[in-house]
């Protein structure tokens, strides 16, 4: 899913690990959905670390080449692992050299937001609503 338009300044990338099985960005993809449907004015699109297509550098590549010049990376990790911690910030700065007119900011992995730790724990603890 991709919603990248010339008129977007602003875009959110949700980066995740990828898999070889095509069910798995589903989810994924369904975020990306939500967001363009209740954010039109934001490019969104998905990016992979392996696995999958398109990879965090193709993906902020169109974003950059429409016009985009502000980048949120959304590590869409349950945690702060070695891919968030070590892949990551390389590939990041790798960008930054490659769009230099672009502000790239990289959020926190989104399973150590607190609202979402508190979504999980609420749907743990409601398995038979």
């Amino acid at each position: 899913m991709t919603s990248i338009d010339s008129s977007s300044r602003d875009g959110v990338v949700l980066f995740a690990h990828g898999s070889r099985d095509p069910l798995w960005s589903q989810p994924m993809e369904a975020v990306a959905a939500r967001i363009a449907a209740e954010r039109p004015a934001l490019a969104v699109a998905c990016a992979y670390l392996e696995l999958s297509e398109p990879d965090l550098p193709t993906t902020v590549a169109r974003m950059a080449q429409a016009g985009v010049r502000r980048i949120t990376i959304v590590p869409m990790f349950l945690g702060t692992g070695r891919h968030a911690r070590e892949d990551l910030p390389v590939l990041v700065q790798a960008l930054r050299d490659d769009h230099p007119q672009v502000q790239f900011h990289v959020q926190q992995a989104i399973g150590e937001d607190e609202r979402m730790t508190a979504l999980m724990a609420e749907i743990a603890a409601t398995p038979f609503a």
